[in-house]
């Protein structure tokens, strides 16, 4: 019996070597190394892990800062993915040993620092069109309920207030207006704000914008009046619209000074980004009545709450929680576009192969910038496959990794070097760059 055991054994060995080369080795011999990709503010990557799972190992962190995050993926982490519950500075930035790719899962990208992150040698991508349409569905809705004062009905309603004769319901509906020959003014006239403008249109506004870097000619194809100032698109608007990027140079646009160029009783929309708008000026203009109402989606500080902060007593005003992005079909392909380019970036080269990179102007001209070459790279990350390397532990079915809140117990236990060549940070000297006018930049971005 033992003989034939042991005949079985040296057929089987010889079978393995005329097999060695044709066939992928078993899930527990030795495997490649493969990169470590970090979900930094969310704990959900089943719509990542299909397009990630045979390049990378994909953890979650769940966490709001960089503090929360843990050691291992702080030093091992090639690529991070993230929303927009969490800031990247410089010296968040800088606590990442081996980074070369971030992804926001969104189109705005003002919660990381992309200058720095340039100099950094990292890569800083969005996705910008997963939400335009709901984005721009959201902004015509919080229009339509400022004009025809739906919310505040609903709310009269709640509270027992009847409407049966008319002059009662002159009281519960008063304010509401008539929306065809309004003037609607919209301030950045990108993906989002380009949308809205043909949504509002068959609603009877007139449109016009405001965005000084769209080339001549524009207006024209979309049927629409442009501005040439801010303040020419302020004083002819019954309704503002905020269609632009956030960024160094257009925080508060919309204060004291620029409310008083609008017109006595216009309304205010914003769905792009709460620094646009100086709350505290908004709420006083509210209470004088020079702002008829406003609708936020987003504001100066998030998680928005109506019990603090300077919009609490202000009246005709209207709140949602960031939300005007979401719906399931938008949040998936925004998920799925970001893990894309993650992809890209592990199989391809850095900036070259990514689709949207938004700091490709200040990794090209940051000092030095390692560039990826093929004989600086391991040859797995130029289209090969990975495998799961030896020693993971807690690793879920679809090849995430499991755990508690937090993330930390869910990471790996094993050694997740990978083969991305190793990122000499640049002294942390100026940019030569910083000086130049990058797209980013711009006092009116158009990406949304």
């Amino acid at each position: 019996m033992a003989l034939m055991d042991k005949h079985k054994q040296v057929k089987r060995q010889r079978l393995d070597r005329i097999c060695e080369g044709i066939r992928p080795p078993i899930l527990n011999g030795p495997m490649h190394p493969r990169p470590l990709v970090a979900l930094l503010d969310g704990r959900d990557c089943t719509v990542e892990m299909p397009i990630l799972k045979d390049v990378a190992t994909v953890a979650f962190c769940d966490a709001q800062s960089t503090q929360e995050i843990h050691e291992k993926v702080l030093n091992e982490a090639v690529a991070a993915l993230l929303y927009h519950t969490i800031t990247l500075s410089r010296d968040d930035l800088e606590k990442f040993k081996g980074l070369r790719v971030i992804v926001r899962i969104g189109s705005g990208f003002d919660n990381v620092d992309i200058k720095a992150a340039a100099e950094l040698g990292i890569a800083v991508c969005n996705v910008p069109a997963s939400s335009v349409e709901e984005t721009a569905d959201t902004s015509l809705c919080l229009i339509l309920n400022l004009y025809r004062r739906v919310t505040w009905m609903h709310q009269a309603l709640r509270e027992g207030t009847r409407a049966s004769s008319v002059e009662q319901i002159r009281e519960v509906a008063g304010g509401a207006a008539r929306i065809r020959g309004e003037t609607l003014g919209i301030i950045g006239l990108g993906r989002v704000g380009q949308a809205v403008a043909l949504r509002a249109k068959a609603f009877g506004f007139g449109v016009i914008f405001y965005d000084p870097y769209l080339p001549d000619g524009v207006e024209r194809s979309l049927g629409l009046q442009r501005m040439a100032t801010l303040q020419d698109l302020l004083i002819h608007s019954d309704c503002v619209s905020l269609h632009c990027s956030l960024n160094e140079h257009n925080h508060h646009l919309i204060n004291d000074f620029t409310i008083k160029q609008m017109r006595q009783g216009a309304f205010l929309v914003n769905t792009s980004r709460g620094g646009l708008v100086d709350e505290k000026a908004l709420a006083q203009a509210l209470k004088e009545g020079r702002i008829r109402g406003a609708a936020l989606d987003v504001h100066e500080a998030e998680p928005f709450s109506f019990s603090t902060g300077p919009l609490k007593d202000a009246p005709n005003l209207i709140c949602t929680p960031h939300t005007s992005w979401y719906s399931e079909q938008a949040s998936v392909e925004a998920r799925e576009e970001a893990a894309r380019e993650v992809r890209r970036a592990i199989t391809g080269r850095i900036p070259d192969s990514l689709k949207n990179c938004v700091n490709k102007e200040y990794l090209m001209a940051a000092s030095p910038w390692p560039s990826m070459e093929a004989a600086t790279v391991h040859p797995e990350l130029n289209g090969a496959t990975y495998r799961f390397p030896p020693g993971l532990i807690n690793v879920a079915a679809a090849g995430g990794l499991s755990g508690a809140a937090g993330g930390v117990e869910s990471l790996v236990t094993g050694n997740l070097s990978h083969g991305i060549a190793p990122v000499s940070h640049p002294p942390h000297a100026p940019s030569p760059v910083q000086s130049a006018k990058a797209e980013a930049d711009r006092d009116i971005p158009s990406d949304q």
